[in-house]
């Protein structure tokens, strides 16, 4: 089944920020759409608001005076759902309460025609379950925009329980003819961005709960040497704390309490009290009028060693070498069946975090993952309390001889940016394993729904699922709580990778 024709009208229910946004995609690629919200007067604001953003949109040349003049004359709103009887697609864009979109739907289903496609916007309820109220569910399915829905291109096209094929691939043909970048998923709790993203908020709060550094520092390190976009603290005060703990916590429930899912008391406190993010003028930072945003810890300047030894070749900070050369320290090699660790002058050892912790080991220092060691510009080190000094300082001043920042932070396993990744490509590989997604798709929608740097299949490709299992497992043996458990589709895969098999 292909792509709904230009000519068929879509429909867009609820006129809120996705609702116009939604609309506006639909407009813009060329459908006649209609308008409607429950509150009086809401769907004719709505249709003023849109027709301001298409004038925008031609003052920014990104759209023609007589395309922008043909799409308000396409879009209509209505006082009634009857108005919509003769739409090909009706997409919900309402409250996120189930029997909400239960009713709407019913009462749609007395309107529209047999064969039009049903659709909801929901990002955390189940689609099976909003379809369950309908006396024809094969023809209902997720279409999941993300906000600004003119902006991003992604769509998470959710197959309920119930969903026929036919349907869904209308639903994916129809969102890739308005230029939107389609992935197919199965209808489980998150579908995929929210799902596999939760590990990129949680284990920032589990890290600043353990006072393992304060939020400034965290989301630079996330930033400088994880190359993501933003930092989970900065990201979470934009989205709304109050939102972003919804989803965690629906996500949690839907999974029967998980603990891999577990959402934060941290962060609990901070929406009980109201600071709320960028919306209320204070969530993890101050957002108000002159606040200055406070700065990471950076640490003061150190003398760089004279040379290093390295045992083996660092794995995925095997980079690291090139680099130290090329800043004219001396690198003296020495091959180890499991060496993975530099040796200081002092005799202390910088280790790539590994999900230990420095107190397990004499006089070690580790640090942390980096996207990519050439381009990142801060580079985090832990250590334990008993930790020679003078290691500390050597393994400061190397990094700094190699153009880094350096942030110490306190001596958590698995450190920032490892300790994240590992967590998010055992979730996507889980995904896959569970027929939730592809491969391909996992990885489209993290980069376009959230900006990261890299899919989480990428990214496990690069690191070798044996380290992010070996990272996962002396994570959980710290942690106990089935939290950082590897899944048996991270084990699988681990043992195929070191067979060199690729992924089974």
């Amino acid at each position: 089944m292909t792509a709904l024709d230009l000519s068929s009208p879509v429909a867009v229910v609820g006129t809120g920020t996705m609702g116009q946004g939604i609309a506006q995609v639909a407009l813009v690629a060329g459908h006649p759409v209609r308008l409607y919200d429950a509150a009086a007067g809401r769907a004719r604001q709505a249709a003023d608001a849109i027709g301001a953003r298409l004038d925008r949109l031609v003052e920014k040349e990104r759209l023609t005076a007589a395309d922008r003049d043909a799409a308000r004359a396409r879009l209509r709103p209505v006082d009634a759902l009857t108005g919509l009887a003769d739409c090909a697609l009706v997409v919900e864009a309402v409250l996120e309460r189930l029997d909400v979109k239960q009713e709407l739907m019913r009462a749609l289903e007395d309107i529209v025609s047999d064969d039009c496609l049903l659709a909801t916007n929901t990002s955390s309820l189940s689609v099976t379950a909003i379809g369950g109220a309908l006396r024809l569910p094969g023809r209902f399915v997720g279409l999941h925009f993300f906000n600004p829905a003119p902006l991003l291109p992604l769509v998470e096209v959710v197959s309920g329980f119930a969903t026929d094929v036919t349907y869904a691939t209308r639903a994916y043909e129809t969102a890739r003819a308005w230029g939107r970048t389609p992935v197919a998923c199965a209808d489980t709790p998150g579908f995929i961005v929210n799902r596999i993203a939760r590990p990129f908020y949680a284990e920032a709060f589990a890290v600043y709960e353990a006072q393992g550094a304060d939020p400034a520092t965290i989301d630079a390190i996330l930033r400088e040497s994880g190359g993501f976009r933003m930092g989970a603290f900065e990201l979470t005060d934009l989205i709304g704390q109050d939102v972003n703990e919804s989803v965690t916590h629906s996500v949690w429930r839907s999974f029967f309490q998980d603990v891999r899912f577990t959402p934060s008391l941290a962060q609990r406190r901070l929406v009980e009290s109201g600071r709320l993010g960028r919306k209320s003028g204070r969530g993890w930072y101050d957002h108000s009028g002159g606040a200055e945003r406070p700065e990471p810890h950076t640490a003061e300047p150190a003398e760089p060693p004279a040379y290093v030894v390295a045992e083996g070749d660092l794995g995925p900070a095997s980079e690291l070498l090139a680099l130290i050369r090329e800043a004219g320290i001396e690198v003296r090699e020495e091959a180890e069946d499991n060496g993975t660790r530099l040796i200081l002058p002092g005799g202390g050892q910088l280790v790539l975090a590994d999900g230990q912790t420095s107190v397990e080991f004499r006089d070690v220092v580790y640090f942390d993952l980096a996207l990519d060691y050439r381009t990142a510009t801060r580079v985090a080190l832990s250590h334990a309390r008993n930790t020679s000094p003078g290691t500390v300082a050597e393994a400061t001043g190397l990094f700094q001889a190699l153009g880094k920042k350096v942030s110490v932070i306190g001596d958590v396993p698995g450190m920032i940016v490892a300790r994240t990744v590992a967590r998010i490509i055992d979730l996507a590989l889980e995904a896959v394993a569970k027929g939730v997604a592809t491969e391909d798709d996992i990885d489209t929608a993290m980069r376009l729904g959230v900006n990261y740097p890299l899919g989480p299949l990428e990214w496990s490709r690069r690191l070798g699922g044996g380290w992010v299992c070996s990272v996962l497992d002396n994570l959980h043996e710290c942690e106990p709580s089935g939290r950082y458990a590897p899944s048996l589709a991270l084990y699988r895969h681990a043992y195929a990778s070191d067979k060199g098999e690729g992924t089974p």
